[in-house]
C-alpha cells in the first residue's frame, strides 16, 4: 500500500487527491489546511490521518474541538508543515498549498528523500534552482500535477532518447481573452473569478484571468524540463482540450489531450507509472468539432510579460514578481485595488528590484518579503493620496456651498 501526505488537503486539488486515495487504496498519513478546521477534521477522521496541521495557529483549539475523539497529533504553522514533510515511511507528498508557503516544506521533504507530487508552482518559480539541485542530489522524483506540466511529462514518456526542441504550453486565456485594457478598467472580483473551463481556488483563478498563471507555469516548465524561455511557446487554446505538447528535434509534435478535469493529472502523479480507471468524461473530438489556437496578448496581460522578463534575467527576480503578484491578488480580492492594478504593481516591482543570485533559501525569502513590502506600501500610499484628494474635494464643495448660501 502506498502511503502519502497532503499539504493543502481542503483545497480543490487536495479534495480530489483524497478521492483518488480512496478509490485506489492509498493510505493517508498526514493532512494540512490553511484555516478550514471543519473540513480538515472531517478528512482526518475519514482517512485515519495520524497527523494534522492547521497553518493558522490561532485555530489550533478549534481544530482540536472539531477532531473530537479522533486521535491525531495536531501541528500548526510552518513548523507543522515542515514536520509533516519530514515524516518517516511516506512514499509521496502532495504539495497543493497556495503560494510561497509551499517552498520550505518541499525542500524539507526532498531532504528527507520523499518523492513530491507538485501542485504548488511557486516552489519552482521562486526556488527552482535550489529545489531541482536538491532533488537530483537526493534522488527524489518530482511529479507535476498542473495539467499542462503533467501533459508535457506524459508526452515525454518512452522518448528519453529523443531530444526536445521546444514545448507548447497551452492557456485557456481566462475569462477576459480578447479584451483590451480599456475593457478591463472596471472588472469586478466576481467577473474575474468566472473561469470558462476550470474550477479552481480564488487565487489561481485570478492568476488565470491576468495570465500571471501562464507566466508562472512557463517558469515552472523551465525547471522541470531543463529548458530556456525561448524554447517555450505559449498558445491560447480556449477549449482546454490539448493540455500541452512537446516538439521533438525532428519537428514531430506529441500532445496530451483530454477533457478539462484535474483528476487525470492528480491520479497520474500519485500512481505513476500506472494508468488505471479514472472517473472523468470521455473525450469526443467530434462533439467539439473544431479546436482553436491563438497567440496571447502580451501588452494587455502584462503579468505574463513580467514573468518572462523576470526569468530571462534570472536570480531572485522570479521570486520578486511572484511575491508581488500574491500580495496584489490578495488586495484585489479584498477590494483594495482594481484588476489592472495587479499587473501594474507586478511590473513596478520587477523594474525596481535589483537582481541577486540565489545561494540559499534565505535569498528567496528576502526577495519575496521585499516585493510584498513594496506592494503594500504602494497600495497604502495610493489610499492616502485618495483620502487627501477626497478631503480637498469635500472642502472645496463646502466652500462653494457657503458662497452659494451667502449669495442667496
Amino acid at each position: 500500500m502506498k502511503i502519502m501526505t497532503i499539504l493543502g488537503s481542503t483545497g480543490s486539488i487536495g479534495t480530489q487527491a483524497l478521492e483518488v486515495a480512496k478509490k485506489h487504496n492509498i493510505k493517508v498519513k498526514a493532512l494540512s489546511a490553511n484555516s478550514n478546521t471543519k473540513l480538515l477534521a472531517a478528512q482526518a477522521k475519514e482517512f485515519g490521518a495520524e497527523y494534522v496541521c492547521i497553518f493558522d495557529e490561532s485555530k489550533r483549539e478549534e481544530l482540536c474541538s472539531e477532531l473530537g475523539g479522533h486521535k491525531a497529533e495536531v501541528l500548526t504553522g510552518m513548523e507543522g508543515l515542515k514536520a509533516i514533510a519530514a515524516l518517516d515511511g511516506v512514499d509521496i507528498m502532495l504539495n497543493s498549498v497556495v503560494g510561497m508557503v509551499g517552498l520550505v516544506p518541499t525542500l524539507t521533504a526532498i531532504e528527507k528523500g520523499t518523492d513530491i507530487a507538485l501542485a504548488n508552482k511557486e516552489t519552482l518559480v521562486a526556488g527552482g534552482k535550489l529545489v531541482i539541485n536538491a532533488a537530483k542530489e537526493k534522488g527524489v522524483k518530482i511529479y507535476p500535477v498542473d495539467s499542462e506540466h503533467s501533459a508535457i511529462y506524459q508526452s515525454l514518456q518512452g522518448n528519453s532518447m529523443n531530444r526536445i526542441k521546444s514545448i507548447i504550453l497551452t492557456a485557456s486565456g481566462g475569462p477576459f481573452f480578447g479584451k483590451t485594457k480599456t475593457d478591463l478598467e472596471n472588472v469586478t472580483v466576481e467577473q474575474a473569478l468566472n473561469h470558462p473551463n476550470w474550477s479552481m481556488g480564488s487565487k489561481i483563478t485570478i492568476d488565470s484571468a491576468t495570465l500571471m498563471n501562464k507566466g508562472l507555469e512557463l517558469i515552472e516548465a523551465m525547471w522541470l524540463f531543463d529548458l530556456k524561455p525561448e524554447q517555450i511557446e505559449i498558445v491560447v487554446h480556449r477549449e482546454s482540450v490539448v493540455q500541452s505538447a512537446v516538439v521533438y528535434e525532428d519537428n514531430s509534435v506529441i500532445a496530451h489531450m483530454g477533457v478539462p478535469d484535474m483528476n487525470i493529472p492528480i491520479q497520474y502523479a500519485l500512481l505513476y507509472p500506472e494508468r488505471v480507471e479514472c472517473d472523468v468524461k470521455h473525450l469526443s473530438l467530434a462533439d467539439y468539432g473544431s479546436l482553436s489556437f491563438m497567440r496571447p496578448d502580451y501588452e494587455t496581460f502584462d503579468c505574463l510579460t513580467a514573468c518572462i522578463k523576470a526569468v530571462t534575467e534570472g536570480g531572485t527576480l522570479p521570486a520578486a514578481v511572484n511575491g508581488a503578484n500574491e500580495e496584489a491578488v490578495a488586495a484585489f480580492l479584498s477590494g483594495k485595488i482594481s484588476f489592472l492594478r495587479i499587473g501594474e504593481l507586478v511590473t513596478k516591482v520587477l523594474n525596481n528590484t535589483q537582481k541577486k543570485e540565489i545561494t540559499c533559501v534565505e535569498d528567496i525569502l528576502a526577495a519575496d518579503k521585499a516585493a510584498r513590502d513594496y506592494v503594500r506600501k504602494a497600495i497604502f500610499n495610493a489610499q492616502c493620496t485618495m483620502i487627501v484628494r477626497l478631503r480637498r474635494d469635500f472642502s472645496a464643495l463646502r466652500l462653494n456651498l457657503s458662497i452659494l448660501k451667502i449669495d442667496n
